[in-house]
Formats: C-alpha cells, sequence, structure tokens
C-alpha cells in the first residue's frame, strides 16, 4: 500500500469557523487523490463538517460552494476524477470556494 498524500485544503470562512480551523488544513488522503477522496477526509478529519460541503445523503456538492485547483474551476468534473499531481503532493491547494448569489 503506497503512503498516503498531504493534501493542503482552503476554506471559506464559514467552514472555517464551523471547524474552529485556520484558512487551510492538511490532509491525509489516500491514492487516487480525488474530489470525493479529499471530502471524504475532510469529513473524517473534521466531523463538525459532515453535511456541509455534500448532501449527506446524496453526495452532492452544496449549492453556493465551489471547487478550485491549479487555477482552474472544478466544480463540475466528476467526484472521483484524478486531481492534479500538484494538488496530491501538496504544493498546490485544493480550494473550497463560497459562491456569492445577487442580482
Amino acid at each position: 500500500m503506497s503512503e498516503p498524500h498531504r493534501v493542503r485544503v482552503v476554506l471559506p470562512q464559514h467552514l472555517r469557523t464551523l471547524a474552529s480551523v485556520s484558512r487551510e488544513v492538511a490532509l491525509e488522503v489516500e491514492d487516487p487523490v480525488t474530489i470525493a477522496s479529499i471530502l471524504d477526509a475532510l469529513d473524517a478529519a473534521f466531523p463538525a463538517l459532515r453535511g456541509t460541503v455534500r448532501d449527506h445523503l446524496t453526495q452532492q456538492r452544496r449549492p453556493f460552494l465551489r471547487f478550485f485547483a491549479c487555477e482552474a474551476d472544478l466544480t463540475h468534473q466528476p467526484p472521483d476524477a484524478v486531481l492534479p499531481e500538484a494538488v496530491a503532493s501538496g504544493q498546490a491547494p485544493f480550494m473550497i470556494i463560497g459562491a456569492i448569489a445577487g442580482g
């Protein structure tokens, strides 16, 4: 079995407050590093965040949250799509951004 990856995750303010963490957290994520595996590790490490990024039952992304990495919008990528090596190696963070709505 391979060593887990140390992945950096940047959280929006409301999730930082809920989890009582700083702007960026580091997570141990097993291969392959995907959106789903990062979110699974986030839920395991910070139980207060369970259900805040994904719906408990459907596992669908919550509205008004978006995912970015390596200057790319990954919001609509399949949850099991493998993320860039820069994210898996910890060189680039996986970012969860709170989207803003309005008119």
